[in-house]
This record gives structure tokens, C-alpha cells and sequence, in this order.
């Protein structure tokens, strides 16, 4: 990249780099980046126990291929993000998303289960970078007024990839073996290299990049957990994440095991749900004009908690029914479409100092505490659906209190 290119990318998105059809395509790259963990996490798991058969494992043995995983993201997130401070946005980014292909490549070729966990893992860790650096990269080019907006396109996008990732995934497997899920992940990941080489600009230039190599760039991980003020947006946007997992963990027993309804029916709920959520995320773009994310974070923390807590109640007193249950979580997850914009928007723009170890921080502690939520609907039993509206609730509780705190912070 010359040294005009780097000095623009530098800049905020406006006028000349800004043109309409540069940014639209800077966006979708973005959030396809954002979306390919997501679609790696959720496509092939209709796919599990043909898995374990081929493989000649349980289906707890299959499952480890995901608990790899999401330890890679996680593991990902926290060297990747403070990396990219140090030496650049799309060195990580092209060596991300190029190990990412490769990685789904020797998936789709594992011959044995040790194989698939450790390509598993490897998937992980390099996807962190799609997740990580995107954030990252939107701090660098749009300044504090655009954030929010930014931000809630980019949720509105990746909202439908929890949605999509099942459906594709068990519709390939109607007429293909669970291998060629990784191989169609494999194709994305070469699509999103391609986008990221033409579309996406090295955002954090030489001059702007800390110093000390990967020590000093981990270090700088401490530092920005260190300042309240981004800590608490952190841990906001981990009790948030937390109780979405939640709902995943435990919306198919709900509405299959539980209300018997069919495969097909239950789609149509996810669907709806996941509409909300994008309805949202494009919501908050606009409040975000009127209302400080503060402002939006504690009210969307505040609608979201109310979903899963009324259905508790209805639940513990006369019992909850389909409908009931639905709208609940359907104001939830609507909620959630203003809720994560809007707390992201506040932490990058007060870790303006290092973007890369912000997010990487708001990254790790979403997938770390969802890994340890979700276990939880599971363990206090599916008969019913209070505890997924327990857990939920809980985690909404704490994430409402860290909400508050953050508001505190920026009026201090």
C-alpha cells in the first residue's frame, strides 16, 4: 500500500474515501468477516451425528470439534486484536482469513477426530481475526458521530448468520456428507481473502502503531482493561453475549422438545426472531441520531431483561404458552439489535488508544462467558422453558448493572 493510501486510511470515512459504493463494498466485506466464525460455529452441526458416525465417535466426542473451536475464537481475539495495533490491520487480516480456508480445507479432509479438533481450533483462532480486526478497522476510519451507525449495519447484517447457518447447513446435507459444509466454508473464506485484498485499506498506519513488538502489544490488553471506562462497556456487552447464548443453547429444546413443534415451525420462530434483531440494528442507527449510546444501552439492556424476566414469571405462576413464550423472546432479541450496536459504538470509541485490544477484549469476553453460561439451561433441566428465561434473566440483570456503570463513566 503507498504511503497516500495508508495516510488516507487513516482518516475518517468521509468525503472522497467515503464515496457511497466504496464504503457499501468496505461494509459487506466487514461484516462477512464479522459472519464467518458465526457460519463456521452453527452450519455444521445439523451435521453432528453423521459426524460421529463417519468418525466413530459419540456425539460428546463430536462435540468437542465445537469447544475447540470457540476456544480458538477466544484465543484468537486476545493475541490477534492487540497484534493488528502493532503491526497492522491487514497483515492479520490476509493471514487470518487465508489460514481460516486452509483450516476448513483440512476439516473437510480430517481423517480421524484428532485431526478435525485440532483443525477446529486452527479455524478458530485465524476466524478471531474477521472478528477482531473488523471492529477494529471501523474505529480507525469512522470517527465517534458515525460509530453508531456503522455498527448497527454491520449487527443488522450479521444478524441473520446464526439464522442462515443451520438452514444451509442442514440443506446441504440433505444431498451432501457433513465434509462439504467445510468445504463451502472453505469457499467463503477465499471470498472474504478476495474482499479483504481489494476493498479493505490498512487502516492503523506505521505512525499510529504501538511499539514493543507482541509483548507490548499484549500489555496494552492490561492497559485497556485498566480504564473503567472501557471495562464496562466490556463486561456489559459479556453479559449480554452470555444470555444470547443462553438462548441458543436452549430455544430448539423449548420450541421442539418441549411445544413439539417441527423442524420446519421452529425455523420459522428462529427467522422471525432474528428479523426482530435485524429490525433493531437498523433501528439504532437512526436513535443513535437523537440519543447517546448511553442513553440506548441501558434502555436496550433494560427492554431485553424484561423479555426472558416476564416469561419466568409467567411461567412459574400459570405457565407460559408458544405465543407467550415467543413474543418474550422475540422482544429480547429486538432489544439485543440495539443493545449490541450501541455498547461496541461506547467501548471503541473511549479505547480509541488501542482498537485493537478493545476489541479484543469485547470479543473474548462474549465468547467466554457464553461457553460458560450455556452448559447452565442444559444442567437445570429442559422440561420447561424457565430456566433458558432464568439464565437469560440473570445474565441481563448483570449486564443492565455493568450498563449503568458505563453510563456513570461518561458522565464522570
Amino acid at each position: 500500500m503507498t504511503a497516500h493510501h495508508a495516510e488516507n486510511a487513516a482518516r475518517p470515512l468521509h468525503a472522497p474515501l467515503g464515496a457511497s459504493r466504496q464504503r457499501a463494498r468496505l461494509l459487506v466485506v466487514l461484516a462477512g468477516l464479522s459472519a464467518a466464525s458465526p457460519l463456521a460455529t452453527d452450519m455444521y452441526v445439523p451435521g453432528l451425528p453423521d459426524l460421529a458416525r463417519s468418525l466413530g465417535t459419540d456425539a460428546s466426542g463430536a462435540q468437542m470439534s465445537l469447544t475447540g473451536f470457540l476456544a480458538g475464537i477466544i484465543a484468537g481475539q486476545l493475541v490477534l486484536g492487540p497484534l493488528s495495533d502493532a503491526i497492522g490491520r491487514r497483515p492479520v487480516l490476509v493471514s487470518g482469513t487465508g489460514l481460516f480456508a486452509l483450516f476448513s480445507v483440512v476439516s473437510a479432509l480430517a481423517p480421524t477426530l484428532a485431526v478435525l479438533n485440532a483443525a477446529r481450533v486452527g479455524q478458530g483462532f485465524s476466524g478471531a481475526a474477521g472478528i477482531v480486526i473488523a471492529r477494529a478497522v471501523v474505529a480507525d476510519l469512522f470517527d465517534d458521530s458515525e460509530l453508531a451507525t456503522v455498527f448497527s449495519r454491520l449487527g443488522a447484517i450479521g444478524a441473520t448468520a446464526p439464522v442462515l447457518a443451520p438452514l444451509v447447513g442442514g440443506a446441504l446435507l440433505l444431498v451432501v456428507s457433513w465434509r462439504y459444509v467445510f468445504a463451502v466454508l472453505a469457499l467463503i473464506g477465499l471470498l472474504l481473502l478476495l474482499g479483504v485484498l481489494r476493498w479493505v485499506p490498512e487502516s492503523h498506519p506505521p505512525h499510529a502503531r504501538l511499539t514493543g513488538g507482541l509483548a507490548g502489544s499484549l500489555r496494552a490488553i492490561g492497559q485497556v482493561a485498566a480504564q473503567r471506562a472501557v471495562i464496562a462497556p466490556v463486561l456489559t456487552l459479556a453479559f449480554g453475549g452470555a444470555a444470547v447464548f443462553a438462548y441458543i443453547a436452549g430455544t430448539a429444546f423449548v420450541f421442539q422438545d418441549i411445544y413439539h413443534l417441527a423442524p420446519s415451525l421452529a425455523s420459522l420462530v428462529y427467522g422471525v426472531n432474528a428479523i426482530g434483531n435485524m429490525a433493531g440494528s437498523l433501528a439504532c442507527g437512526r436513535l443513535a441520531r437523537r440519543w447517546s449510546a448511553e442513553a440506548l444501552l441501558t434502555a436496550s439492556a433494560v427492554l431485553a431483561m424484561t423479555g426472558p424476566a416476564a416469561l419466568l414469571l409467567v411461567q412459574v405462576t400459570i405457565g407460559s404458552t408458544i405465543p407467550v413464550t415467543w413474543l418474550c423472546l422475540l422482544l429480547s432479541l429486538t432489544a439485543f439489535g440495539v443493545f449490541f450496536p450501541a455498547v461496541v459504538t461506547i467501548a471503541q470509541g473511549r479505547g480509541r488508544t488501542a482498537p485493537g485490544a478493545t476489541s479484543a477484549l469485547l470479543g473474548s469476553g462474549q465468547f467466554l462467558f457464553g461457553a460458560a453460561v450455556s452448559p447452565l439451561v442444559g444442567l437445570f433441566g429442559t422440561h420447561s422453558p424457565a430456566p433458558m428465561a432464568a439464565v437469560m434473566a440473570a445474565c441481563l440483570v448483570l449486564a443492565t448493572l455493568a450498563a449503568s456503570v458505563t453510563r456513570q463513566t461518561h458522565q464522570s
